[in-house]
């Protein structure tokens, strides 16, 4: 690339309905792994910046919990405030849809957007999954008349098909400008915050479809001594049965969990790790706005 090219960075909010790929599609254009990813919707809780600086350009994602209609409890407002935020303060919007589908929760989602005048891509993900590709073309045809989209995009986050054209179309949409963060800087996000969504992530794909959302991590100690990275986290869930079925007989599961997470952390900080877990119960944590910013749940 020659030095006349000119310097380009910007924010992409990637936004979607629950579980259409959001984050394994972040992960994917990073190249590296920061957003945590399960099976289950709702996976992702906070917005999670993911900074990509190449050659003279910079792209700062940001992954948001999924759009959705449920917003009944403090933590779904929460997460739903928490997506909407993020349309409203980037230069370019990355609409992530699944295959085919298209749902209500989708309306929803490309209404917020085209509420924010903002230039907008769509992503339909998960065509490695299509059993019958001659289906595509014609339910492309369909999305395009439904909004002014800058471009549409199949695209197989998981399979990594056609995600770097997708980042070159990004780039054509960036504006013009310097860097915004070190080169050497992949996220806004803390280590403490990091080493919590870990532990969450193997939780949700371990059990989850016997405890619903009502978990949460938190970090009490994250220390370096010597070679070792000490961290103590404390998950807390609603009631004394889900306590039970995390602990598993006679502290199974919860040592398969910290064996796995261990694994993720030991390298993601490139460093022996001695992770320590324990189980609390926190009744109605979930719908208690006070709870949950005590919780790490706060609208920066």
């Amino acid at each position: 690339m020659t030095s006349d090219t000119p310097s380009r960075c910007g924010y992409v909010a990637i936004v979607g309905r629950p579980n259409v790929g959001k984050s394994t599609l972040l992960n994917h254009l990073l190249g590296q792994k920061i957003s945590i990813t399960s099976r289950k919707p709702q996976t992702t809780r906070h917005q999670v910046l993911g900074i990509k600086t190449e050659d003279n350009h910079q792209i700062i994602f940001v992954d948001t919990p999924g759009l959705h209609k449920d917003a009944g409890k403090a933590i779904n407002r929460y997460m739903n405030r928490a997506a909407s935020a993020a349309i409203r303060d980037v230069d370019l919007v990355v609409f992530v849809v699944d295959r085919t589908a298209w749902t209500e929760e989708d309306s929803i989602v490309l209404e917020k957007i085209e509420q924010s005048g903002l230039p907008t891509m769509l992503v339909v993900n998960k065509i490695d999954l299509l059993a019958d590709k001659t289906e595509l073309l014609p339910h492309l045809q369909s999305l395009a008349a439904k909004a002014e989209f800058s471009a549409i995009l199949p695209v197989s986050a998981l399979r990594q098909h056609n995600v770097d054209a997708l980042e070159a179309q990004i780039l054509t949409l960036l504006p013009e400008s310097g860097h915004f963060f070190p080169e050497d800087q992949i996220t806004d996000r803390s280590q403490r915050f990091l080493a919590a969504e870990i532990v969450r992530e193997k939780i949700m794909r371990q059990l989850g479809d016997e405890l619903p959302y009502s978990i949460a991590v938190e970090i009490e100690e994250f220390a370096q001594e010597g070679e070792v990275l000490h961290i103590s986290a404390v998950i807390f869930v609603e009631r004394t049965g889900q306590k039970r079925i995390l602990i598993g007989d006679k502290g199974s599961r919860l040592r398969s969990i910290g064996s796995d997470a261990r694994r993720d952390m030991e390298g993601l900080f490139d460093s022996k790790v001695m992770l320590r877990l324990w189980v609390k119960v926190k009744s109605g944590w979930s719908d208690d706005e006070r709870a949950l910013r005590s919780l790490g749940y706060d609208d920066r």
